[in-house]
């Protein structure tokens, strides 16, 4: 059995399964006798699943071991889904002690989705724990897997029932970029609310976006690495190599370049080297290294 509060990705792994046929007996009704089990019958062509789906995870994941979700992929298990005599999708279904207990059907708000996985747990004897702030580190581990679609769903799920979460409302600006969706990922920050709109994650979400921005102007990355090795002196190449390089994941290489402009030249461009490295350390977190390092080494340049 798992342990509450359990976290890592080994464990998100054991409370989310792809079940079929040949092991539903095992993962979903054997499973059931000691945990609830979920059971989201879906398929890829079904627009709908594509929303609740994530919404599940999200709302499973939270509640940090108290509940288990199988999904069931009806193209791949029509004989399954023919005995749990499946009409429409998406399904789902809870089990307690190898029997339905709860079900619903069809894309329903995030908040009933969130409620229904509540109820089970409850409907077993256990304690629902979980809350937002799970929610949204689940939509965070999508975004760091790489599924910035499923991201974007849950932070949006998140923001429907709490509109003015700033860590949910960066995290969808920050998919949208991640899907290289920039003009949405405008429009999300743009219609950010008030009371969040100069908090630290929507500033950060900012800068990540004027970044991907300027990458997407600053041309082919060898084109610029082989102009700059021409003219190692022509700062806006190095510029613009700079921006390419931190829109292709290299934040590393991209600080290097610009505190080089920095060194040889502090007032190139009323500073625009200066004013690129902290639009780069406000879009990363405060304690990652490159910041770490890249604030000393421009600290050591300015009092040179």
């Amino acid at each position: 059995m798992l342990e509450l509060g359990q976290t890592d990705a080994q464990t998100q792994d054991q409370l989310i399964l792809d079940v079929g046929e040949a092991s539903f007996m095992v993962e979903v009704i054997e499973a059931s006798n000691s945990i609830p089990v979920i059971v989201d019958f879906w398929a890829p062509w079904c627009g709908p699943c594509k929303t609740l789906g994530p919404q599940l995870e999200a709302a499973v994941t939270g509640l940090k071991g108290a509940v288990k979700m199988a999904k069931v992929n009806i193209d791949e298990n029509q004989g399954l889904a023919g005995q749990m005599r499946i009409q429409s999708i998406p399904s789902v279904y809870a089990f307690w002690k190898g029997q339905p207990i709860d079900a619903f059907q069809g894309a329903v708000p995030a908040s009933e989705v969130a409620e229904f996985v509540q109820r089970v747990v409850k409907a077993s004897g256990g304690e629902v724990d979980g809350g937002v702030e799970d929610a949204v580190a689940a939509a965070e581990e999508f975004l760091a897997d790489g599924a910035a679609d499923d991201a974007a769903q849950t932070f949006a799920a998140i923001l429907e029932e709490n509109p003015d979460h700033a860590n949910a409302y960066s995290g969808l600006v920050r998919s949208h970029i991640a899907l290289e969706d920039l003009e949405q990922a405008e429009a999300v920050l743009n219609g950010a609310p008030a009371a969040i709109a100069q908090t630290p994650e929507l500033e950060s979400a900012y800068a990540q976006l004027q970044l991907a921005k300027q990458a997407e102007d600053a041309g082919p990355l060898e084109d610029l690495r082989r102009k700059l090795d021409a003219s190692p002196d022509d700062y806006q190449t190095r510029l613009d190599f700079a921006q390419a390089l931190y829109g292709n994941g290299n934040a590393q290489e991209a600080v290097d370049e610009l505190l080089e402009i920095f060194r040889r030249d502090k007032e190139w461009n009323d500073g625009a080297a200066k004013a690129q490295l902290f639009t780069i350390f406000e879009a990363l977190k405060p304690n990652d290294p490159v910041v770490l390092n890249g604030r000393r080494r421009l600290s050591s340049l300015i009092f040179a």
